[in-house]
């Protein structure tokens, strides 16, 4: 009797789901019962309006099994939840995404390694999935945290760390992946999201121990290396969260850079930073290197009362960063480049004069350390300023002459100077020093259609101050400018000759 009722209470369940238990066998080792997974697939497509049905009913299931650790049959309704998603595409699938993204996050959220994997499994497979509407309400705050919280695992087993920080990544593409074909791409690019991928992404690259081996541009390593390897999957999908960035939101994508790389104290020493920006200036789009220059100066000005070694660094970074910038284009900051790196030198040598003032009758070994670090900044900043400059076109070089010659101070003048009075004599003299020495890195190279051109009263003038100066360091300096100025045909290396 008790048999006959439950025949036909079975036989009164609704279709879809007895077509949903018919493809879970009795023991989960034999898998997915593939003849009847035919059927639900047959049944979906014909019914899209099932469909929702079908995906509350799995979870339902899902959930369950989860609870009970049955973890055979969690493999089996996540297999062929797979399914379901590869065959129906139509309008009706939204409301089987919600119970599929539902499942997904049960198992991202369960302590066990192999659930974390299977679910990060198909949402990359869901990712993939071109939809034939936009999604207006769906959000995926939930698993840009979660697959940013599995890139720093620390499981005690290295090969589970290893295997959840590379699910954690590849969930990170995912979304990224997801959200930027959507209409409603703007929505990952938000502060709170890339303050998490940035620096999760960051963390595993971090990782690489040969980091010199791989600057420059996109490298193609092999599929095999990719997966296996964190960083280098965190590197190509850092890359390619760049080229997707547009104007509006790379600040946002850059700006996390900058605190991962204050957190960790990775400005000193720096082939860390070096090469994260290095793989930046590359990945975006030659358009936008501008913003990236911009950053930087505004990071240099946020540490400016750092150490000088950390201050040296940023600078190289600078430095690297234009040097890729300048074959392509620079933008309107050529000058805010200039400003800026004139401004922390004129620090960089108060600092420097300060510090020997305060350190007068202690220790010489700390004075001549500092002094010396501060010295590391300074050419640095020449450095930067020459390379820059030698990289601009001839009418943009000669306003930065023009520029740069304006900040030097010169007895009996009122110019627009670098203000050097509260720095005395000697300050006042490395001032000068540091000015016509960034000059004639800027000047290197110059070739000017005329003399009048290259000398025009208004540079000449302030130029030749110093050479009446009893400073043999400054004369000779003028000199040297002179000579890049006026020498047409190479003739300095012949003039160095001379004794």
């Amino acid at each position: 009797l008790f048999a006959g009722v439950c025949c036909c209470c079975a036989a009164l369940r609704p279709r879809y789901k007895r077509l949903v238990d018919n493809i879970f066998p009795e023991d989960p080792k034999d898998g997915l019962v593939k003849a009847d997974m035919e059927k639900l697939t047959f049944y979906a497509v014909s019914a899209p309006e099932k469909l929702d049905r079908i995906g509350a009913y799995l979870a339902e299931r899902l959930s369950r099994d989860v609870v009970r650790h049955r973890y055979g049959y969690v493999l089996i309704a996540m297999e062929a939840l797979d399914q379901l998603l590869m065959a129906c595409h139509s309008q009706s699938i939204k409301p089987f995404v919600e119970s599929f993204l539902h499942m997904v996050a049960k198992l991202l959220e369960s302590g066990e390694p192999k659930l974390q994997v299977l679910g990060t499994n198909s949402f990359v497979k869901f990712a993939n999935i071109e939809e034939d509407t936009p999604s207006y309400h769906r959000r995926y705050d939930f698993f840009v945290s979660r697959f940013s919280a599995m890139c720093h695992s620390c499981d005690h087993d290295p090969e589970i760390q290893t295997e959840i920080r590379i699910a954690g990544i590849r969930g990170i593409q995912g979304v990224v992946r997801k959200t930027v074909n959507d209409e409603l791409r703007a929505t990952i690019w938000e502060p709170q999201h890339m303050d998490k991928i940035v620096p999760s992404l960051l963390f595993n690259m971090h990782k690489i121990e040969d980091i010199d081996s791989r600057i420059g541009p996109p490298s193609s390593p092999t599929g095999g290396e990719k997966e296996e390897n964190p960083a280098l999957l965190a590197e190509n999908c850092f890359r390619e969260l760049l080229g997707r960035a547009t104007y509006g939101n790379m600040n946002n994508a850059v700006r996390p850079v900058f605190a991962h790389l204050d957190h960790h104290r990775l400005w000193d020493p720096n082939e860390f930073a070096v090469s994260c920006f290095k793989i930046i200036m590359y990945s975006i789009q030659a358009q936008y290197s501008h913003h990236v220059i911009q950053e930087i100066l505004g990071h240099l000005d946020v540490r400016k009362r750092d150490s000088p070694r950390v201050r040296a660094g940023i600078i190289q970074v600078l430095l690297e960063a234009v040097a890729i910038a300048a074959k392509g284009s620079i933008g309107p900051t050529v000058l805010e480049v200039f400003n800026t790196l004139l401004k922390h030198l004129r620090i960089s040598v108060d600092f420097e004069l300060g510090d020997r003032r305060s350190s007068a009758g202690s220790a010489t070994f700390s004075t001549s350390s500092k002094e010396s670090d501060e010295r590391i900044v300074q050419n640095a900043i020449i450095q930067t300023i020459g390379f820059f400059g030698s990289n601009l076109p001839d009418y943009q070089r000669s306003e930065i002459m023009m520029f740069i010659m304006g900040k030097v101070p010169v007895l009996g003048t009122t110019s627009q100077s670098l203000d050097t009075s509260h720095l005395g004599d000697l300050g006042t003299r490395r001032i000068q020093i540091m000015l016509l020495r960034s000059l004639l890195m800027v000047t290197s190279g110059y070739k000017a259609t005329t003399i009048t051109n290259a000398l025009p009263p208004p540079f000449l003038d302030p130029l030749l101050s110093p050479s009446l100066m009893e400073d043999s360091e400054l004369r000779q300096l003028v000199l040297e400018i002179l000579h890049n100025l006026i020498d047409r045909h190479d003739n300095r290396a012949k003039l160095r000759g001379i004794r």
